[in-house]
């Protein structure tokens, strides 16, 4: 006799299983979440940030002081002093006889301890293109060892010769024939340009530029001059101050 083999019983359906999404995250913990990210962010930018100007500032400073001295060195060579002319420094207020409406500073120079010269800005308002910045060395005694123009916007190739980088007379540059000349010029009336009845050179068709430089320089010369005695006495740092007549 043959078995018939008996079917197996039908296996149960698989049972499906739900799986619940994860909850999503509130408003709350996602504006916790940046809050903290845009904080660490900022502290190891700012950490950064701080490192970086520590290494860096003292090569700032020493350029900054490089580029005073450079400038200072035009018209006040470093043979004739001794000190420590950035560190031997006065501050000078706002100065209308200097046409200057920033504060800036004056430097003694001293040979030995004694005073050999001021070095400061003085500026002219009305060059023919606006303001003229200037730079001048004027000795303890009233002269003009030197001057330089420090800013200007003199048309070029015309008035723009105030500035010795500019002109081309390089032998002898027109801010050179200043350079010796006392207060006596300026009490005599004689610190002008030739065409204002005065000593010094102009080039023909740019007057304007030449008597603006001239004339401010006059100002700044006779300005150092009549207080020379009280800006070398002042103790460094201080603040030069005079009381308005």
């Amino acid at each position: 006799m043959i078995e018939t083999p008996t079917a197996s019983p039908p296996s149960p359906p698989p049972r499906q299983v739900t799986v619940a999404p994860p909850p999503e995250p509130s408003i709350a913990r996602i504006s916790a979440r940046t809050a903290v990210i845009l904080l660490l962010f900022t502290l190891a930018f700012t950490a950064l940030m701080v490192g970086t100007y520590k290494i860096t500032q003292p090569l700032v400073e020493a350029s900054a002081q490089a580029e005073k001295l450079r400038l200072i060195g035009e018209v006040l060579p470093p043979t004739l002093y001794d000190n420590k002319l950035l560190d031997d420094a006065v501050t000078l207020p706002p100065t209308k006889a200097l046409g200057l409406d920033e504060e800036t500073r004056i430097y003694r120079a001293r040979l030995a301890g004694k005073p050999v010269a001021l070095v400061f800005e003085s500026a002219a308002p009305d060059g023919y293109s606006g303001r003229v910045g200037l730079i001048l060395a004027v000795s303890a005694d009233g002269r003009v060892l030197a001057q330089r123009v420090t800013q200007h916007k003199e048309t070029p190739g015309l008035g723009d010769y105030i500035d010795p980088k500019k002109d081309k007379n390089k032998a002898s540059p027109w801010i050179k024939q200043f350079d010796g000349f006392g207060y006596d010029t300026v009490l005599g009336k004689k610190w002008r340009v030739k065409k204002d009845g005065g000593r010094f050179d102009q080039r023909a068709g740019a007057t304007i530029s030449a008597r603006a430089v001239t004339n401010a320089s006059g100002r700044a010369l006779l300005w150092a001059h009549e207080r020379g005695t009280k800006l070398f006495s002042l103790p460094s740092g201080n603040t030069f101050e005079e009381k308005a007549p």
